[in-house]
Parts: structure tokens; sequence; C-alpha cells
């Protein structure tokens, strides 16, 4: 089963959010990306904690009002920068 379409200012949206995690997570949260579909946002990425996985989640859903279909991003105890 294929994702259904985005529109391009979803996209758009979602660049803006993944450059905001960046810059407030830094080297906390690794290959962080929102996956968008018109349903709603998938979180991807690595984490050394849950905290950092919870707070990813919370910028996000502050930052837009498309619904967070899952967190999958995974917490590992340890990863290279």
């Amino acid at each position: 089963m294929s994702a259904p379409p985005t529109r391009p200012a979803d996209r758009a949206c979602a660049g803006r959010i993944e450059q905001l995690i960046a810059e407030e997570l830094r080297n906390r949260l690794v290959n962080f990306e929102l996956a968008v579909s018109t349903e709603g946002l998938i979180l991807r990425g690595r984490s050394r904690t849950y905290y950092v996985k919870q707070l990813a989640q919370q910028l996000v859903m502050q930052a837009t009002d498309l619904p967070i279909l899952a967190n999958r991003i995974e917490v590992i105890d340890h990863f290279e920068v």
C-alpha cells in the first residue's frame, strides 16, 4: 500500500520543522526526518534518551497542526554523530 500524496506546502512545512528540531536538539537527535502524508506526520530518527524523543515530538506538536501518526524515533544506547 502506498502512502497518500502530499501537498508541496506540507512538505515545505516539514522541512522547516526538521530544521527547527535540528537547531533545538543539536547532537541529541540524529537522522531526524518527518514523513508527510495527507493524513499527518511520522517522526523518524535516533536518540540517546526517551526524553529527547518526547521533546522532539512536543516541538513538532507546537510547530504544526498536522497530526502525528507515529513517533518512530529509536532510542539507542550510543551512536556516532
